[in-house]
């Protein structure tokens, strides 16, 4: 393919067994990031749309197929944009913002097959759209009229959860029960920098190495652990905790759709072919504020953020289609009118989401009857049919 360019090959020990046969961590380019110079990250296309090939992770892309990784980051991005809106205008109690990280959500979303089962946070807007999700979907537990909003068994793809990294924990567990019951799926653990500093990610990462589970973390390193930078996190680079614990782990152009899509393919292959846990660090950035209650610009500057803009990752797929001329203006006018026609379902959806009965909060709290709930039960029915009676 015209455009394409190598990075070096390189071999690199692989922490599970001591040797040095090269396993799927590799090496990429020391890239300069315009706030300093980071480590290595596996990179297979440019910010400015170059394609790079890299020998530990080859990826071949049918036209149809890079179009519709532009077409996944455009419709998800304006999903996120209209979670955003719906918030402001006071229909949603919160959003949390993936704005920037769609290269790392659409290309590990994509990295997986049907059968892997996902565990998000509460960001993974993109990963719940490669997985079927309806966006709708997504905003009942925003909305608070649900608590999830989709079963995770259709779609494979776990509910959203709040509690910081508590879902990597269930994500090895999960992949423990893959093991045994002898199936040949994998599982994907989503986190970010900070929740890689919680006690909950660590024991996964124990209990993930101790039984070889075919499990792969993924940490969307998005710069800021809400106002926290990733500074005052760690002192060594994220990926490289994952040696301390005996699996291998690599940093990748989170920026990169293609680089995303290529690095987390080969370590699910990693996972379900018996090779253990693995670690990702999809570097990143977070371009919005933590959640619709932050304010970044109490603590991040405009400069940074200018910097990684011109990063964006759907620019940058982009101008790889023009320059490869694989995409026309048609085509870009296509999906922005279904990204039209996507928020127009999404905020009429959210409108007509049913209010939930009030009294189903005291529901399956227990799978037997409990007399401290029902005596709950009985109070908040009595309070709320006094209202009944005054409108009449």
């Amino acid at each position: 393919m015209t455009g394409r360019r190598a990075v070096e090959k390189s071999t690199t020990p692989n922490p599970a067994s001591g040797s040095t046969k090269r396993a799927p961590q590799g090496r990429g380019t020391r890239r300069t990031t315009g706030l300093k110079d980071e480590p290595e990250f596996i990179q297979l296309l440019t910010p400015t749309g170059e394609r790079i090939d890299h020998p530990d992770y080859p990826l071949e892309l049918s036209p149809e197929e890079a179009r519709s990784l532009y077409r996944d980051m455009v419709l998800v991005r304006r999903v996120d944009a209209e979670g955003t809106a719906l918030q402001r205008q006071g229909e949603l109690g919160l959003w949390a913002s993936l704005l920037g990280q769609e290269a790392a959500q659409i290309g590990s979303g994509r990295a997986m097959r049907p059968d892997d089962f996902a565990f998000p946070t509460y960001r993974e807007h993109g990963v719940a759209w490669c997985k079927g999700v309806p966006p709708v979907n997504l905003l009942g537990m925003f909305r608070g009229v649900n608590n999830g909003g989709w079963d995770p068994n259709e779609n494979n793809f776990n509910l959203y959860t709040i509690v910081i990294g508590s879902q990597a924990l269930h994500a090895v567990g999960y992949a423990m029960g893959v093991q045994r019951d002898g199936g040949d799926s994998a599982v994907i653990a989503y986190f970010g920098d900070g929740a890689s500093s919680q006690g909950d990610v660590l024991e996964s990462f124990v209990f993930g190495a101790s039984y070889n589970a075919p499990v792969v973390f993924f940490c969307q390193n998005n710069q800021w652990a809400i106002s926290e930078p990733t500074s005052r996190q760690f002192r060594v680079p994220l990926y490289q905790r994952a040696a301390g614990f005996g699996f291998p782990g690599v940093r990748v152009d989170g920026n990169d759709v293609l680089a995303c899509l290529a690095v987390t393919r080969a370590a699910l292959e990693h996972a379900r072919s018996g090779q253990g846990p693995m670690l990702i660090e999809a570097f990143t950035y977070r371009m919005g504020a933590h959640t619709t209650s932050d304010d970044p610009t109490r603590y991040r500057s405009s400069d940074e953020v200018e910097s990684w803009r011109a990063k964006d990752p759907i620019v940058r797929l982009k101008a790889y289609l023009d320059r490869e001329a694989l995409a026309d203006e048609t085509f870009y006018k296509t999906v922005d009118d279904e990204a039209d026609e996507l928020a127009a379902q999404i905020r009429s959806g959210c409108l007509a989401l049913p209010d939930p009965d009030p009294l189903s909060m005291f529901e399956h709290s227990y799978a037997a009857p409990h007399a401290q709930v029902a005596e709950e039960r009985a109070f908040l029915a009595d309070y709320l049919a006094g209202f009944a009676e005054e409108e009449h």
